[in-house]
């Protein structure tokens, strides 16, 4: 597969030129976004992720989130996707006996806009997985300007305003899987659309709602629209959000810029707007922190991430952090810790 990633590069003797004492080593942590991947001059497979999450954070299990990795090309478009939950679960079970459990929860990619053949496909990742499918994200995060983009496969502008998009995530609801939103900001009216016409529905939305910071967009500028629009989703019972991807460059931070990789409290003081008025609206038990891994790894290390995560949740009581690193993911993703 040709790969066509905008990712900011991995540089470990970069990463390597800050270490710092891990905050609260005994936290269990469910890490419920991370990526595995083979593309390209690109790999980050399950020996890379264990590395991760052990250095030195209580990473109990963790989700994987599709990336259009492994995939089975020889196989019609719709059933491609299928070999990369067939990979994955098969990193489950190799993972299976360890201090982490990986990929205990799969978030695979099945298009929606299929009609009635969403729901026998959805059925059939279910039981390749041996019941760690948990739900699907499809290719959404869209932006005019060709300076935005961060995935893989640069998606056209649809499907999340389709009719067809929101039948299939009926489907999706009544099989009792959820649905990750991977959307920028300005396409939050569109999520919320279909949070409210799916009302049965778990509409995991990812990475604080997409703020962006380049391109035409500057970070502060666009901060009272994106709140305004989180504020809407969070008005909807249905809709979790997801506590991360804020490093990713998207967002304009540039902490890959920097002469050495940012500390946690350096990463704590960035992230604080959003991860605050995130926990603000929705409330703790509908928030969890995420890695974002190894996107995110092209501007800090596993274990700074977090620190930081943990310095911005210092405050909290002792519920609401239990919810912000493992409770809401397991009860989402139906997980036991």
């Amino acid at each position: 597969m040709l790969n066509t990633s905008r990712q900011i590069a991995i540089r470990q003797d970069w990463l390597d030129q800050h270490a710092e004492p891990v905050l609260e080593p005994g936290l269990p942590i469910i890490d419920p976004h991370h990526h595995i991947w083979v593309h390209e001059d690109e790999r980050y497979l399950l020996p890379d992720l264990l590395r991760d999450t052990a250095s030195g954070h209580d990473i109990r299990a963790t989700v994987f989130v599709q990336c259009a990795s492994q995939y089975d090309l020889d196989a019609p478009p719709e059933r491609q996707s299928l070999g990369e939950t067939r990979f994955m679960t098969e990193v489950a079970m190799a993972s299976e006996g360890g201090s982490t459990r990986a990929c205990a929860g799969i978030v695979g990619l099945v298009d929606l806009t299929l009609g009635d053949a969403v729901a026998p496909l959805l059925e059939e990742h279910v039981a390749l997985s041996g019941g760690r499918f948990k739900g699907v994200r499809n290719r959404t995060a869209w932006d005019a300007s060709p300076a935005v983009r961060s995935n893989l496969v640069s998606p056209p502008p649809g499907p999340l305003g389709t009719p067809e998009f929101r039948e299939g995530a009926k489907r999706l609801a009544a099989l009792g899987l959820t649905l990750d939103v991977w959307a920028y900001h300005p396409q939050l009216p569109l999520v919320l659309e279909v949070a409210r016409a799916v009302p049965e529905l778990t509409l995991v939305v990812n990475h604080c709602g997409g703020p962006l910071g380049i391109g035409p967009y500057d970070r502060a500028a666009v901060f009272p629209a994106w709140r305004a629009s989180v504020a809407a989703l969070a008005d909807c019972p249905n809709v979790v959000m997801k506590l991360g991807g804020l490093a990713m460059h998207v967002g304009g931070l540039d902490l890959h810029e920097l002469p050495l990789p940012p500390d946690s409290a350096t990463l704590a003081e960035a992230w604080w707007p959003h991860v605050e008025n995130c926990v603000e609206l929705f409330g703790a038990q509908r928030c969890m922190f995420e890695s974002n891994f190894p996107v995110d790894k092209g501007m800090c290390s596993y274990h700074v991430l977090w620190n930081a995560f943990k310095r911005l949740a210092a405050s909290a009581t002792e519920g609401e952090r239990t919810a912000l690193f493992s409770g809401t993911a397991a009860r989402v993703y139906r997980l036991a810790i």
